[in-house]
């Protein structure tokens, strides 16, 4: 059944505009049951987003897509995820063949993903640590997604992007974001897209949304 569900919701996300095969096949091929409460499960190939506990939420499966097509990556590069959530988009990375590094800000989800991935044999690196400020020691990145909003573009992210690489973030106000992918050209260069009308949980952190402050 679960299978079935799966190649529906592919045709779905084809339906909405999705052409990269790969995505495709990686969520067709990802569980995504196995990455919400179990009381949800019967939700698990609606195309909606879910709440995972700790105000945190696991991203609309057409959100997941449209970002990882965006970021237009090739076997076996090396991408950056900051926030890791629920790890489904790490585990749709990780099944595509990237090399996924990914930061959580949140200690006991970052440690119940990680059990959860260890579970699973999905082999990314998972890092507990503020995803505003990057990760340097495993820069530079084919690619870096950000799966929360953020106020501005955190100079730290862009770089620790590989020239020719690709950042895909959601930019705006707490109540919607418009999602920007912007290419490093060269080393002071960049090329900037955006889509409009999307809605993630805040980014927390130094170069993000401070906790608890209103914007």
């Amino acid at each position: 059944m679960s299978r079935y569900l799966r190649e529906q919701l592919v045709e779905e996300l084809k339906q909405k505009g999705i052409k990269d095969q790969r995505v495709l096949d990686a969520i067709g091929m990802v569980e995504r049951e196995k990455f919400i409460p179990k009381t949800m499960a019967h939700l698990a190939y609606k195309d909606t987003a879910l709440p995972i506990g700790f105000e945190q939420t696991i991203s609309q499966p057409y959100t997941v897509a449209f970002m990882t097509e965006k970021l237009n990556l090739k076997d076996g590069d090396k991408v950056l995820e900051v926030g890791t959530g629920s790890g489904y988009q790490a585990a749709i990375l990780y099944q595509m063949g990237m090399r996924v590094y990914t930061i959580e800000i949140n200690l006991e989800l970052h440690n119940r993903t990680k059990k959860l991935f260890d579970e699973l044999g999905i082999r990314v690196y998972t890092q507990f640590g503020d995803g505003t400020i990057g990760l340097s020691e495993f820069a530079p990145y084919n690619g870096i997604i950000v799966t929360a909003g953020s106020p501005t573009i955190p100079g730290k992210l862009l770089e620790q992007l590989e020239i020719g690489g690709r950042l895909v973030i959601p930019i705006g106000p707490r109540d919607y974001q418009d999602l920007v992918v912007i290419t490093r050209k060269s080393e002071d260069e960049y090329s900037k897209e955006s889509y409009p009308r999307f809605l993630f949980v805040p980014l927390l952190g130094k170069n993000g949304w401070q906790k608890n402050k209103a914007n």
